[in-house]
């Protein structure tokens, strides 16, 4: 069972990012902070439970949380910043439109950029040990999710409905039929090398 929050003293909020392996579309990152006494039941690491109770799970969060909010970093800026840095971008995105500005923040992962002048602690795994980290990535998923289905409905060709801009088959046979399209990320290794041909 995940813990509520790293420590008790202070107002903390959760950080975490979605689409960071992605060859097209955004990342995205979301900031949650949690109400004590509003507990949200079935809350983990986004990636450890299905679709269809990630998105049961984001209005619960969305109505319950003190505070939540939202990151986009675009696929554009991505190309011109790199990813990680993108992804530190959208979480500070978050942390900017919460109404109620936390005393302290935690963030999946080993790295993070400062944020203003609150402290923060970064945890490995983080999404899978408290409970407002697996919050934000169930926030992160699910809108980075909704992003990449709407994206479907203008290009079909690479079922991001279905891997939602990850390199998966399908989406590399898409790129390579039809060409990379202005949501891809084109600082990214959009198809994978051919192998030199040998006579033998």
């Amino acid at each position: 069972m995940l813990v509520h929050t790293f420590q008790t003293e202070l107002l903390e909020a959760g950080c975490d990012e979605a689409g960071r392996g992605c060859l097209a579309g955004p990342v995205v990152a979301a900031a949650v902070i949690l109400d004590p006494n509003n507990p949200i039941e079935g809350l983990d690491d986004s990636k450890k439970i299905n679709e269809k109770t990630r998105e049961l799970l984001r209005p619960e969060i969305e109505a319950k949380a003190l505070a939540w909010a939202v990151g986009i970093v675009t696929n554009v800026e991505i190309d011109e910043i790199n990813i990680l840095k993108g992804s530190f971008v959208a979480m500070h995105r978050a942390l900017d439109q919460l109404k109620t500005t936390p005393q302290l923040i935690i963030v999946d992962g080993n790295r993070f950029i400062p944020y203003k002048k609150v402290p923060h602690e970064t945890i490995v795994k983080g999404d899978g040990k408290y409970q407002n980290i697996a919050a934000a990535s169930i926030l992160a998923k699910t809108h980075r999710d909704e992003i990449m289905r709407k994206l479907h409905e203008q290009y079909p060709h690479f079922g991001w409905d279905r891997n939602k801009g990850y390199p998966t088959k399908e989406h590399r046979l898409g790129i390579k039929k039809h060409g990379p399209t202005e949501w891809h990320r084109m600082s990214f290794q959009l198809l994978q090398p051919e192998l030199p041909f040998r006579e033998f």
